[in-house]
């Protein structure tokens, strides 16, 4: 028994101790993955704080900036057009109860003159003059050298299909991300075009990145296909609550105990060794900002494109 117990303590404390310094060096098990393009600077909707949502405004002005990606929705209308939003029902971006599915893309109505921003409690962008739905081909004519991370709204074959084929026609494979937080969606797309175009982890898969496979000792073994991984900072999303108060106790606690186990400088540092990109959404916040940036994020997806840029200038990480 003392022998057996010697044994499997030297076995296990082996384990720790390769595991502990592939976390460090992955590279002397895992070759690098080469990344087409590095994004600190990711405009969500292309700044929907500052311009309406997925508008071409909201992405020329996010250009103009420097962005270094513009985050943007794709749905599919009736007539089989890509077309840049983030909602299935037109209700909340223009007033009109319909679905884009169900309209022609001369059909589809303006937004509104106002619209709520998504991802910051009680606040809200009035917009200019451009109100009107823009196809995907459009973002790609008009900003040929720009990387785009499309989140493909819906479970549709027909849509990731169409939207693959838009990306070969304006030679687009290396300046694509393309996914959705749900893995049957990423899988598609990984299967519809899965060496040419980066696909974005899905949101189960991520946290299960972040939590089993960092705690069991696993994370230095685990091959990853997927180049890029888009994380959220728990206890940020207490902030962007309706009202907050009215969670739980263990609710809050739960929060918390995510974010301290799951949000790891170590784990950030290891898979940015890998080459794999981490980008955290959507933080609207200089203080949020500078906690990604301290993890070790690639990135930041941010509503507000002009403070980003602000906090950028002035942080030395």
């Amino acid at each position: 028994p003392t022998s057996m117990a010697f044994y499997l303590l030297s076995t296990l404390g082996g384990y720790v101790v390769t595991s502990v310094l592939l976390l460090k060096c992955p590279t002397l098990v895992h070759k690098k993955k080469k990344q087409r393009f590095t994004c600190r600077h990711i405009s969500h909707r292309g700044g929907a704080g500052e311009n309406l949502e997925n508008t071409m405004a909201a992405f020329r002005h996010a250009v103009n900036l420097g962005t270094d990606m513009l985050e943007l929705d794709c749905h599919m209308t009736k007539d089989g057009h890509v077309v840049v939003s983030h909602d299935d029902n037109l209700r909340r971006s223009t007033g009109i109860n319909a679905k884009i599915a169900d309209l022609r893309y001369s059909e589809l109505p303006p937004y509104l003159c106002k619209l709520d921003v998504s991802f910051q409690r009680e606040c809200c962008c009035e917009g200019g003059d451009d109100k009107r739905i823009p196809l995907l081909q459009e973002v790609f004519e008009a900003f040929p050298n720009t990387p785009v991370n499309i989140d493909i709204k819906e479970n549709n074959d027909a849509l990731i299909r169409k939207v693959s084929e838009l990306i070969k026609q304006y030679k687009r494979e290396d300046l694509t991300v393309w996914g959705n937080a749900h893995k049957k969606i990423v899988d598609k797309c990984y299967r519809e075009f899965s060496k040419e175009i980066a696909t974005v982890s899905s949101f189960k898969k991520t946290i299960f990145f972040l939590s089993f496979f960092f705690y069991s000792q696993t994370a230095p073994y685990k091959q990853e296909k997927k180049i890029l991984f888009v994380v959220k900072l728990p206890n940020t999303w207490l902030k962007k609550l309706e009202d907050p108060q009215k969670l739980t106790r263990s609710q809050k606690f739960i929060t918390w105990l995510a974010d301290v186990l799951l949000m790891r400088k170590s784990l950030f540092d290891h898979l940015t060794a890998r080459g794999i990109q981490v980008y955290v959404w959507v933080l609207n916040d200089e203080e949020d900002f500078k906690r990604a940036f301290d993890l070790g994020a690639t990135g930041v997806m941010t509503d507000y494109p002009t403070k980003l840029k602000e906090f950028l200038a002035k942080y030395v990480p």
